[in-house]
């Protein structure tokens, strides 16, 4: 914290167009954050506005802006625009209100930070991230924070904890030593004993006689994810005793990403009502999650052994991961708002629902999809392309073709509409090369498959005569623009909506 003062000092005490940038970096579950927001509120009335950024990924970063755009014009309606443009406002209006401070929190990679660092010179960044390197580029000397010292782990389990007899002094240094002074380990380790009224003593015995089992974890290169296993298995232990569906609800939350879980996404898991409710009050009770009044947050790592499989760890079964992810898959399916592109009520929840999709996605091998991923795909990269996140919208339409193909058949209707659904995109991004022979065999799969007059068909005929006007070639254009209103006057009659569209395309 010292540190951090000496570096941001109060904007009042140097010249106003002095311009700071540090970065903190270390272990998940360090401290970083929590450091980050102890300067913030600290130093909240030094700054003309303290805005905290989720800066995991550019989308992240994003709509991160957009809800400060939200916030500054708290009254006006702004779900129908799109995030990148609320972004934008929200640079403008940082450019025109200087003496900001800027937490870009979970930083991923310095090149997502550097065209916002670039262009914002007017207030100070506060960086956190797992990485130790690159941040020199961005003017940028990191603060490492490393694991507690001895002392102050010892502090903060008694802290937690409370404080035991003087007979467990040395039980309380021996818990700290076995959990690598680790802050999340420790938060964990307190939980658990003061809620279950244990002593330190207690709790080292369980650790030590699951050693072998809790050593037995996912290989995911952070050397402290083992600490985090043995007191995940020992904490999930009690839990599954009380309530299993909490365990489970545990399993499902470690496919989704860890922070702003929508609680009414995981409505429906249980049988019984208010019976999820019970179950995430009893995790957050064990510091396995963070509860809010609309949202639960949940730790990476928690999430990574989560996630993995271990035959020695009844919490993590092949079986019951698998249930796990099938259901998040479900839940977030269930959830996705009708007409993506043009159902702007809708836009909002999609917002919250997108860094979920992603995480799922990323946590899973297209291999693996299933019919419930390939619409969870399908509908998202219709939503992201008419928000203008090209990139993402693409990747997500390619890997719903490779999936429909893979499950329907190449000739199968969801898979025309998906590659119809890919070209689209590639269209959007102005890549016409990849574009138009794309939905030329579209169309001509769709005449052999489906018949000429089939309503997927005119579609196909439209689209791809659309690309060919995009593309300047007229010639192609009109031809195509006239076939489809001659066949959609016949197949759908003069004042079907797809008439009325042919025509004002022909025109």
């Amino acid at each position: 914290m010292a540190i951090l003062e000496q570096a941001l000092r109060p904007r009042n005490e140097r010249a106003a167009t002095h311009v700071v940038t540090q970065a903190m970096s270390g272990l998940g579950g360090v401290g970083k954050s929590t450091l980050a927001l102890y300067f913030a509120r600290t130093h909240l009335s030094d700054y003309t506005a303290v805005w905290w950024i989720d800066a995991e990924t550019p989308e992240t970063i994003t709509s991160s802006l957009a809800q400060l755009t939200t916030r500054v014009n708290a009254g006006t309606d702004t779900s129908s625009m799109p995030s990148a443009i609320l972004a934008e406002w929200a640079l403008t209006w940082l450019d025109t209100h200087p003496g900001w401070l800027l937490v870009f929190d979970n930083a991923t990679h310095p090149d997502h930070l550097a065209p916002y660092l670039a262009r914002l010179t007017s207030g100070d960044h506060l960086i956190t991230s797992r990485l130790t390197y690159g941040w020199h580029d961005l003017a940028a000397t990191a603060l490492h924070l490393d694991v507690l010292t001895p002392p102050a782990a010892i502090h903060l389990l008694h802290q937690l904890a409370a404080p035991g007899p003087s007979s467990e002094a040395a039980a309380a240094q021996e818990l700290a030593d076995e959990l690598g002074y680790l802050p999340l380990a420790l938060e964990q380790a307190g939980a658990y004993i003061r809620r279950t009224r244990n002593t330190y003593s207690g709790y080292l015995y369980r650790l030590r006689t699951h050693t072998a089992r809790m050593l037995n974890t996912p290989g995911n290169g952070d050397p402290h994810s083992i600490t985090i296993a043995r007191t995940w298995r020992v904490t999930l232990d009690t839990i599954a005793e009380r309530d299993p569906l909490a365990v489970h609800l545990l399993r499902v939350m470690a496919w989704l990403a860890p922070h702003d879980i929508p609680r009414d996404l995981l409505n429906g898991i249980a049988d019984e009502p208010d019976a999820d409710t019970d179950a995430l009050a009893l995790l957050n009770d064990f510091s396995m999650i963070t509860l809010t009044e609309g949202t639960a947050d949940i730790h990476r790592l928690v999430q990574a052994l989560a996630r993995t499989p271990d035959p020695k760890d009844p919490h993590r079964s092949d079986s019951a991961i698998s249930q796990a992810q099938s259901t998040a898959a479900t839940l977030i399916q269930d959830a996705l708002p009708n007409n993506p592109e043009t159902n702007t009520a809708g836009w909002p929840r999609w917002r919250a629902l997108l860094p979920h999709i992603d995480a799922y996605l990323t946590h899973t091998q297209p291999d693996t999809d299933t019919a419930e991923t390939d619409g969870i795909l399908y509908s998202a990269s219709r939503f992201l392309r008419g928000q203008g996140q090209l990139s993402q919208a693409t990747q997500y339409a390619r890997r719903s073709v490779i999936t429909s193909a893979r499950l329907n058949g190449e000739d199968h209707p969801s898979t025309l509409t998906s590659r119809n659904n890919l070209a689209s995109a590639y269209e959007s991004a102005g890549d016409l090369g990849r574009a138009i022979p794309l939905y030329e065999q579209t169309l001509t799969d769709s005449i052999r498959v489906l018949g000429e007059d089939h309503p997927s068909t005119l579609a196909s005929r439209n689209n791809l005569a659309y690309v060919y006007e995009s593309a300047g070639d007229l010639g192609r254009a009109i031809p195509l623009y006239e076939q489809t209103l001659t066949d959609s006057i016949r197949v759908l009659g003069e004042d079907h909506p797809s008439t009325l569209a042919s025509r004002n395309n022909l025109a």
